[in-house]
């Protein structure tokens, strides 16, 4: 097996940059990491996110450029900059794996698409409910027709943060719809398709901060309604996020989406619906443990080597993002 020799750029202050670079680094059959850049003062900024990966090699950005070498990057800065770094990377003929959902202007995003297709890039997003083994399973049933005509999805990711971060969704559109509601977007575009109407919802609790700190984003269809609720203000969100999926011969409830058990990993609960009785209490599965992260980058790794075809195409990720903004009132 070919190996890829990779570089990140960015260590972000909310998102999956310390993850990602340790699965980088957990899987050397797969990858060669040269080593990080701390772009727009990062270790000034985040010391303590610094802390934890400055045993890695530290590299400048012109270096990661022009190593001809270095055949691909994990662009993991905070969200503002994941564009403007992915066009750069671009330029330089680097295949991206993009933390999501991309930066604040549109423009620059379909800018960054234009040239990943113009130079046959591989561009991949860190959407890793994509790699859920009952979200991947589901999306195949159906596709088949098992769970009949959809009808509706609902999809929540919760969490309680602290009030620094719900200050700094004020940094993004939307907020929380941003930040975390993109993959609840995600979701409903992959079992639904493009929605009729999309109504924004989003706002905010107002307790320490005026910040968006509650999203949620109504999806009307021509059978039904879906929507994606995500709050950064809901003790015990993180085991309520979840997945459900209606269709007319099945529902199929994902319940926590995913639980994290700390130095062990992930696993989902599955509740299958089939039954029409009143008292049906449907039939529960549970995933083994699995590591959310190690999937998606071996996932990128594979588009890379060309043995496998990237399903989610620059313009299914143009066309997410756009939805994002419009789910965040943009």
């Amino acid at each position: 097996m070919r190996k890829i020799k990779i570089a990140q750029i960015g260590i972000n202050r909310y998102s999956h940059s310390i993850e990602v670079i340790n699965s980088l680094a957990r899987q050397p059959e797969i990858f060669e990491l040269a080593g990080i850049v701390f772009p727009e003062g990062e270790k000034e900024s985040m010391p303590h996110k610094y802390e934890k990966v400055q045993h890695f090699p530290e590299l400048t950005l012109e270096q990661v450029l022009e190593d001809p070498t270095i055949e691909a990057v994990a662009i993991e800065t905070d969200e503002i900059y994941l564009t403007k770094y992915a066009l750069l990377a671009a330029k330089a003929g680097k295949h991206i794996h993009m933390e999501k959902p991309g930066g604040r202007e549109l423009e620059d995003f379909e800018a960054l698409i234009d040239l990943v297709k113009e130079k046959n890039l591989v561009f991949h997003t860190g959407y890793m409910y994509r790699y859920n083994p009952y979200v991947i399973d589901l999306l195949e049933r159906v596709k088949k027709g098992e769970l009949g005509e959809i009808i509706s999805v609902e999809a929540q990711m919760n969490c309680i943060h602290p009030d620094a971060l719900r200050q700094w969704l004020q940094e993004l559109p939307g907020g929380m719809m941003f930040y975390l509601g993109c993959h609840l977007v995600d979701l409903i575009l992959l079992f639904q398709g493009q929605p009729k109407n999309i109504i924004p919802l989003n706002r905010s609790t107002h307790v320490n901060t005026d910040a968006p700190d509650y999203g949620m984003a109504v999806f009307e269809y021509e059978n039904g309604v879906s929507f994606a609720k995500t709050s950064a203000l809901e003790i015990g969100g993180y085991a309520r996020r979840q997945l459900v999926v209606t269709g007319t011969k099945a529902t199929v409830e994902l319940k926590p989406l995913e639980m994290f058990i700390p130095d062990v990993g992930h696993y989902t609960e599955k509740t299958e619906y089939t039954e029409r009785a009143w008292n049906n209490e449907g039939e529960h599965f549970k995933t083994p443990i699995f590591n959310r992260y190690d999937g998606m980058m071996a996932g990128f790794a594979s588009f890379v080597r060309k043995e496998n075809e990237n399903p989610y195409t620059p313009d299914y990720e143009l066309e997410l993002y756009k939805t994002v903004l419009k789910a965040c009132g943009e």
